[in-house]
């Protein structure tokens, strides 16, 4: 596609699509899915895809699902390798799942599935995502997409962690980069923020299950007095931390469930304590299993009491490439201004488009929903959620132009300076 024709195309394919992917969205907005059971909404785009003429591949638990877009990619099965000197392959990726909340909202399109509501976006990711494949799809027809384009319609993000399925699949055994976009309702509708380097954090959970002989608090000297090595264990291994990791890092703990006797003059023998570890550095998430291990049994250890500890990796923090937030940023300006571009901050929520970025690079970009001057203050995972539907056709412009981009520029693309200076 010549370079000054992408806006008037992107122009005339929302003039007559626009509609269809509102529609869509409040579809799956009244239907939502919780994670591996996105059955109905795989369904759908399934169908919507076919009927574009292409041949989707639904994953092995049967929920979510592939497809590619190029020459020669249109078929069903599982994604072949490209041959060596072939066109880029670049990924653009969307979750379908719902979260477990009660939608509270007063609109027509309002959850009809008791506790489960679309409170993040991803009803907005999945119809951006089916927009952008529309769109190049109709490019692809016309011999006009430089290289060639795999859709993830990925489940499970909320649970998580769906992405792991999409690599198990052999999803992006053959992408050279990968793209996403996550609903802000902090921007307006028509900017985009960015971020070099890690845009969320790593999100693990630890548990502490310490035992001891227990016995009389009138004699806590004859026995182990686990409440207070358990107290130990609560307040000194964040502070340890502190000391022990690079601030620069942000590796965080904080708990959230301390459970331990039964009885105000009896120590118990048992006793446990849950909480939830964040990193914004790839290094110290893969060392922060180990360095907690060791802090635990230090502390179990001075007051006589056995520790057991329980570590459970969810996702790592998700490090978005240089070069690909440059192909994001480049994008945007070309279809959306170059005043749409802003500085997206570090969340210390968790994101499972992560697990990608450890095998490619790629870029995860935060898409403004909120409707500019709307003094409204929704944040996701809350009961009122919604957006601005605005969003969706900025969401195809920009994935869209972002894969065109990332097929038409190589290892050389120019570094980028916004988000290098917001790293």
């Amino acid at each position: 596609m010549a370079e000054h024709d992408l806006e008037g195309e992107l122009d005339a394919f929302l003039a007559g699509h626009q509609a269809e992917l509102v529609d869509f969205r409040r579809d799956l907005h009244a239907h939502p899915e919780i994670g591996y059971h996105e059955h109905r909404t795989t369904r759908r785009i399934k169908l919507r895809l076919e009927a574009a003429g292409l041949r989707p591949t639904i994953l092995p638990k049967g929920t979510g699902l592939l497809v590619d877009i190029g020459p020669g990619m249109q078929r069903a099965g599982p994604p072949p390798l490209p041959p060596d000197g072939a066109e880029p392959v670049v990924g653009l990726r969307a979750d379908l799942d719902a979260l477990p909340i009660t939608d509270e909202k007063n609109v027509p399109y309002r959850s009809t599935v008791p506790g489960a509501c679309h409170a993040c976006g991803h009803d907005v990711h999945t119809t951006v995502l089916l927009g952008t494949g529309l769109f190049l799809a109709r490019t692809a027809a016309a011999g006009a997409l430089p290289g060639r384009v795999r859709l993830i319609f990925q489940p499970a993000e909320e649970v998580p962690c769906g992405a792991l399925d999409v690599l198990a699949a052999g999803g992006i055994a053959s992408v050279d980069r990968i793209f996403a976009l996550h609903c802000d309702p902090r921007l307006d509708v028509g900017k985009v923020g960015t971020r070099v380097g890690a845009i969320t954090a790593a999100c693990d959970k630890i548990t502490v299950r310490v035992t001891g002989p227990g016995g009389h608090t009138a004699r806590p000297h004859l026995t182990a007095d686990l409440v207070f090595a358990l107290g130990k264990i609560i307040t000194e291994l964040p502070a340890a931390l502190s000391r022990r990791v690079d601030p620069r890092s942000s590796l965080s703990l904080v708990w959230g469930r301390v459970s331990a006797g039964a009885a105000a003059n009896a120590i118990p023998d048992d006793g446990i304590v849950e909480g939830t570890v964040r990193c914004l550095d790839d290094e110290a998430w893969h060392q922060a299993p180990d360095l907690l291990k060791a802090l635990v049994d230090s502390v179990a250890s001075a007051y006589g009491v056995v520790a057991e500890v329980t570590y459970v990796r969810n996702v790592p923090p998700t490090m978005n490439e240089a070069i690909s937030t440059a192909m994001v940023e480049a994008a945007a300006d070309r279809v959306l201004g170059n005043d749409s571009v802003v500085p997206a901050p570090q969340s210390l929520g968790g994101e499972d488009f992560a697990w990608y970025l450890e095998s490619i690079p790629g870029a995860l970009a935060r898409l403004g929903t909120r409707r500019p001057g709307s003094g409204d203050d929704f944040d996701i995972h809350q009961a009122m959620f919604d957006v601005d539907e605005r969003a969706i056709g900025v969401g195809v412009r920009l994935m869209a132009a972002t894969a065109l981009t990332a097929m038409g520029s190589g290892p050389s693309a120019p570094e980028p300076m916004r988000g290098v200076a917001r790293a």
